[in-house]
């Protein structure tokens, strides 16, 4: 089963979650927003991709924060926020196979699509 994190009413997500279905694909959608998100399995999305990667930089909620909040920012600090703040993770993250993919893009797409769809 693939199951999908993000958030519900997110652009990208939307854009995800209608390939899926397109496609015929059955996943189960996490809304980290309304169901919240184990802080373990977010550091593991760290540790395995970096903090860049699951850090949502261009997003209004970080784009809010004061300066000296962002500039202090460390991996433990933005887990810690992220957790508190999800809209601050990046998204859609994709779980199947034993394998996580985090992003919607056009690269993104094809990887996906290559291990989903052989």
């Amino acid at each position: 089963m693939i199951k999908i994190y993000g958030i519900k009413n997110c652009d990208t997500m939307k854009k995800a979650m209608k390939w899926m279905d397109e496609n015929g694909l059955d996943f189960q959608f996490h809304d980290y927003r309304k169901a919240g998100l184990d802080g373990d399995l977010l550091k593991s999305w760290v540790t395995e991709f970096g903090l860049e990667k699951v850090l949502n930089k261009r997003g209004t909620t970080w784009q809010k924060l004061p300066d000296d909040i962002k500039d202090k920012t460390d991996e433990n600090s933005a887990i810690k926020l992220m957790l508190e703040n999800p809209a601050m993770i990046k998204r859609p993250v994709f779980n199947f196979e034993g394998m996580t993919y985090i992003g919607f893009s056009k690269k993104d797409q094809e990887i996906i699509e290559n291990k989903l769809l052989k």
